[in-house]
């Protein structure tokens, strides 16, 4: 996959660049891994979620990578049920 298979028609502005944000993040499996969350959910985030993954959307690569991977322990404030899932659905990603 090289990028969104979804389309941002029927999104509102707020959730188009988040979806875009996450297909754009400079290392390509945390394009893959935020994208693909992105794609299946971002229609469907209530909007606590959204800011929440907004707020994800703003950690670096290197971090957010280690946090998925369990290199290193979430940092508190972004170890959420969102960021749960997300690390849930990328075992694809990292195998």
């Amino acid at each position: 996959m090289t990028g969104t298979m979804r389309s941002s028609a029927d999104l509102d502005p707020r959730r188009r660049r988040a979806l875009v944000r996450a297909w754009r993040r400079g290392m390509r499996e945390m394009d893959l891994v935020l994208g693909q969350f992105a794609d299946s959910e971002i229609g469907d985030l209530a909007e606590g979620e959204l800011a929440q993954f907004e707020a994800l959307l703003d950690v670096p690569d290197n971090t957010l990578i280690k946090w998925i991977t369990g290199e290193q322990p979430v940092d508190e404030a972004y170890d959420t049920a969102l960021f749960k899932r997300i690390r849930a659905g990328c075992g694809a990603v990292f195998t």
